[in-house]
């Protein structure tokens, strides 16, 4: 597995030697990027990867206890259509928590986040200034929903995108959403990181959360969540998939193993 050279990325100074942004500027940028990431959606869905999603209940001393996974194929039945194949799921062991349909809705849609030109309009997005993120070179963008829908999960925090592809390549942030008033649930915050596939998009290839969850009750638990997708493979029909300008390829390397 290459994960995204910014997976082990240490912030880097903001790019003070280039003038910012006018507001018609960022604009375009945010516009560009948008539509960017709607073809980036498109050609996800004619991809089959595995999916291995893990949570660690933690104690004071960050020593693992109880614990969740599941691990499932993406991938394409006889007749062209997608589906999610559970590979493997073990009986959960987790003692103080319990995943959530919330928890696994933001599993689905908001941990590898996208913000397409369908989207954008849901959303505030403030720029923050430009920082690089080892070698690449990013604007910095504030999100978080204007309003939300009971039902509905929704991303809150900050995306880095790629100034030349105009992609997203980090996401960190929480899943948010409207609650039942008797709920008592609490979201790690989390980073999704990304990679480039087939030298066109960058496709979500890591998450990872290590994080303290409070409750109302006044109860507290830290866990640790990392989520692997993996062995992305072009599903090959009749059906001829556009995808538009090919992105400037970046080498990768390897990071360090991440520690709790």
């Amino acid at each position: 597995m290459r994960f995204l050279l910014a997976l082990g990325l240490v912030a880097g100074s903001l790019c003070a030697s280039e003038p910012e942004p006018s507001a018609a500027q960022i604009q375009e940028i945010i516009t560009k990027f948008s539509t960017k990431e709607t073809e980036f959606a498109k050609a996800r869905e004619n991809y089959t990867y595995r999916q291995t999603a893990r949570v660690i209940e933690l104690d004071a001393g960050g020593n693992p206890g109880g614990r969740w996974e599941m691990v499932s194929d993406i991938i394409f039945t006889g007749e062209g259509k997608r589906s999610e194949h559970v590979v493997r799921a073990p009986v959960a062991t987790l003692q103080n928590i319990q995943i959530s349909p919330e928890d696994e809705q933001d599993l689905r849609s908001v941990q590898p986040f996208v913000l397409t030109a369908g989207d954008i309009s849901k959303y505030d997005v403030r720029y923050v200034g430009k920082e690089k993120l080892d070698e690449i070179n990013c604007y910095q963008f504030a999100v978080k929903p204007k309003t939300m829908e009971k039902g509905k999960r929704y991303f809150e925090g900050q995306v880095w995108v790629d100034d030349h592809d105009l992609q997203i390549v980090k996401s960190y942030g929480r899943g948010v959403g409207i609650l039942s008033k008797h709920s008592d649930q609490a979201f790690a915050k989390f980073e999704t990181y990304r990679e480039q596939i087939d030298g066109k998009y960058w496709f979500p290839t890591y998450t990872i959360a290590n994080d303290t969850l409070n409750f109302k009750t006044g109860q507290s638990q830290r866990i640790k969540m990392t989520v692997k997708y993996e062995d992305y493979k072009q599903f090959k029909s009749d059906t001829l998939i556009k995808y538009g300008d090919e992105v400037n390829q970046t080498p990768t390397v390897p990071p360090s193993p991440k520690k709790p």
